[in-house]
């Protein structure tokens, strides 16, 4: 497997959120992004998730006071997926939109669609 500390990883994520164009980035409301090793145990196998209530869902009283939505993405499976370091750039930008995407409401068919599955 493929070695990247901890750290290194973390740069990578937030280098994606960098990459994120202004005009969309400015429309995230209320999501923290973490790291984490690995999936929860018993957990499928997952790149990221995407937990909370997408934009296109919230109303305007039932939202209120809600706690920030989560994505979280997975350094383990990630590296056991990549052959390169390059490799792993590329699919955790691809997982980073992926899971932004949920927040804004766009479905996993509609990922897949656009070539983010």
């Amino acid at each position: 497997m493929l070695e990247l500390s901890p750290e290194e990883f973390e740069d990578l994520v937030a280098e994606a959120l960098d990459e994120i164009p202004d005009e969309l980035a400015r429309l995230v409301d209320n999501v923290v992004v973490v790291v984490e090793d690995d999936v929860p145990e018993g957990s499928a196998p997952l790149l990221g998730l995407y937990e909370g209530i997408p934009l296109t869902e919230r109303g305007p009283t039932s939202y209120a006071g809600a706690m920030p939505d989560r994505i979280t993405i997975y350094r383990l499976p990630t590296l056991q997926i990549c052959d390169s370091e390059d490799e792993v750039v590329d699919e955790v930008h691809v997982t980073v939109v992926h899971e932004i995407a949920h927040h804004f409401g766009i479905d996993d068919d509609r990922l897949h669609d656009l070539g983010y599955a």
